[in-house]
């Protein structure tokens, strides 16, 4: 198999290169593309069947690839943000996974992908792309969580969220006082608007209404400060530094 990534952060495509190599599947080479110009160009010199595209790239967004090539092989959209999910499920799309990718998620696109294309013409489960859109479309992102405390059912708000972080193999989250639900973080980070909350790095996930500071931070990092004692240092990774930046300029 002969797959491009498109993806402009160095540690962004050796994530997803080493996670590749890690999964059961027969790769004969991984050809990066940081940029629309120089993505353009590889894949009118080269037969790839399968690819992963950042959908933010420094250049622009990789939709504009679409616009510059004739693309025959499937696409697996790879973006921080779900606001793109449904530009992409109109082109050759079979998929598309959050940032940071898990490699659960990495699986679950691969095998999409041994399911609707391996084998000859793509045989696409429109059942499951309008249930898709449906999710999509109606935004349906959690409002509240039920969690058990003792013999308790609680209720919380998902706007009293301050933060939600992962330790001791625990998921937490924090509003006046810290909470364990039963999710993962991977899990908890796709029921959260992604307009409303970031995840910072593995561990930590914070909510846009409680930041309080930024700061500049070592290696380029970034630390966040929230209305709510913690302590760890909150650090934006910095490969999610310039993603963390835009989020906080978005609408």
């Amino acid at each position: 198999m002969n797959i491009l990534i498109v993806e402009d952060e160095k540690l962004a495509f050796e994530k997803l290169e080493f996670l590749l190599q890690k999964i059961d599947i027969q790769i004969k080479s991984i050809i990066h593309a940081s940029s629309i110009k120089s993505a353009v160009s590889l894949i009118n010199k080269n037969h790839f069947d399968l690819s992963f595209f950042d959908i933010e790239l420094s250049d622009g967004l990789s939709f504009e690839i679409l616009e510059q090539s004739d693309i025959s092989f499937p696409i697996i959209f790879t973006t921080a943000y779900n606001q793109y999910a449904i530009q992409a499920f109109k082109h050759n799309s079979i998929d598309y996974i959050l940032k940071p990718i898990a490699k659960s998620d990495l699986e679950n696109a691969i095998y999409k992908y041994e399911k609707y294309w391996k084998n000859g013409s793509p045989k696409i489960d429109e059942k499951r792309l309008i249930e898709d859109f449906k999710q999509l479309l109606n935004n349906e992102y959690k409002k509240r969580f039920t969690v058990k405390i003792g013999e308790h059912i609680r209720i919380v708000e998902t706007k009293d969220i301050r933060l939600v972080y992962s330790q001791n193999k625990g998921t937490y989250i924090r509003t006046a006082k810290d909470i364990l639900v039963d999710y993962s973080l991977d899990n908890i980070t796709k029921l959260l608007s992604p307009k409303d909350f970031f995840r910072i790095n593995r561990k930590h996930i914070v909510a846009l209404d409680f930041i309080t500071d930024i700061i500049s931070y070592s290696n380029s990092r970034l630390k966040v400060v929230l209305d709510t004692f913690f302590d760890e240092d909150l650090i934006v990774s910095r490969e999610k530094v310039q993603a963390f930046k835009s989020w906080l300029e978005s609408d």
